[in-house]
């Protein structure tokens, strides 16, 4: 079921998230291959850009199989800001991305992420910058506003749609709210039927059900998912089937085991082995979340060294564990401190 976003004819309306240090080109690439639409990186430093940090240009990487892949950026100079678009698409990506969504303190506090849409006048002439310098598509990832006094979405997306933006994806909680509480769906409804750019939601979707309902539900042209990805990285293709009419099989061990290969293979393509078992330990600790066992497994994970015997210590585990037909847990709230 392929649909139209912007300049991009993609195969369907369910987007990967991009998350801070989670969604590195090893994670996208498996979720690319689970049915994720298309794929973002995570933020990248513009000004890290700009002063040539390596550790900030190897956030830039890509593979092929990516595609349709965007590379996001943040800073406070529009002039850094230009200059990472230029070179994202020396690169090769599809699209640029701008975050001005991310609430962390660090970032907000230099007028970068959620603090760009305070100032929606100074927010356009940045944006107009970046698009007239680059002949590939620039898109932004906003929330709905500073505070619940400040919402202001429907305001920047005009702002972003005088500018030539291509989309805008909105994750429906001020950035006060940090990932507490919910997603405002029914503002993001109400965003998406006055503008004319495509709208992506974002926010609280943590089932194959829930993605379709949003979708439908609120008239969004997609819906990105983060957090329900890592506790389940087959929502992807759950949801298309879901879409379709179809039912779906709960993931079996020989699933997890298939999906772990892959990605065990992704992660050494790019990274050392020590540093790619730092990265799986994480995922193994998300797929896990839920099932009998995943505490006493998560624990044996995090104490274990040898890369060999987490791997074994993870074929056990999903072969055992993961026959309990009861996925009643893949709806209860998943890693509110952060993403998605």
């Amino acid at each position: 079921m392929s649909i139209q976003l912007g300049p991009f004819e993609i195969d369907n309306p369910f987007i990967l998230a991009p998350m801070a240090g989670i969604t590195n080109s090893p994670f996208r690439r498996l979720m690319r291959k689970r049915g994720s639409a298309l794929v973002i990186s995570e933020l990248v430093s513009a000004n890290g850009i700009e002063y040539a940090s390596q550790r900030t240009l190897d956030l830039l990487h890509f593979e092929e199989d990516e595609r349709v892949i965007g590379l996001q950026i943040f800073g406070e100079s529009t002039e850094n800001l230009v200059k990472s678009c230029q070179l994202i698409e020396k690169k090769g990506a599809d699209f640029v991305d701008l975050n001005l969504g991310c609430p962390v303190p660090k970032v907000v506090k230099k007028g970068a992420g959620s603090a760009m849409c305070k100032d929606p006048v100074s927010l356009g002439k940045t944006l107009s910058a970046m698009v007239s310098s680059v002949s590939i598509p620039v898109t932004i990832k906003i929330r709905i506003g500073w505070d619940s006094e400040s919402v202001n979405a429907h305001e920047i997306v005009k702002v972003a749609e005088d500018a030539g933006v291509a989309w805008v994806a909105i994750h429906g909680r001020t950035r006060a709210q940090g990932y507490s509480g919910l997603a405002d769906w029914d503002y993001l409804g109400e965003v998406k039927a006055k503008s004319s750019l495509p709208i992506i939601g974002n926010g609280d979707i943590t089932t194959p059900e829930s993605a379709v309902h949003k979708l439908k539900t609120y008239g969004v042209d997609a819906v990105m998912i983060g957090r329900g990805a890592l506790r389940n990285p087959f929502i992807f293709e759950q949801a298309n089937e879901v879409l379709k009419g179809n039912s779906y099989n709960d993931p079996t061990g020989d699933d997890y085991l298939s999906l772990l290969k892959i990605q065990k293979k992704y992660l050494l393509e790019q990274f050392h082995e020590n540093k790619a078992m730092l990265h799986v330990k994480k995922f193994l600790a998300w797929y896990s979340a839920g099932y009998p066992g995943g505490a006493e497994f998560r624990r044996f994970v995090f104490q274990t060294k040898d890369s060999e015997q987490v791997w074994e210590g993870a074929h056990s585990f999903f072969l055992d564990h993961t026959r309990r037909r009861n996925t009643s847990f893949l709806r209860e709230p998943f890693l509110m401190g952060g993403h998605g």
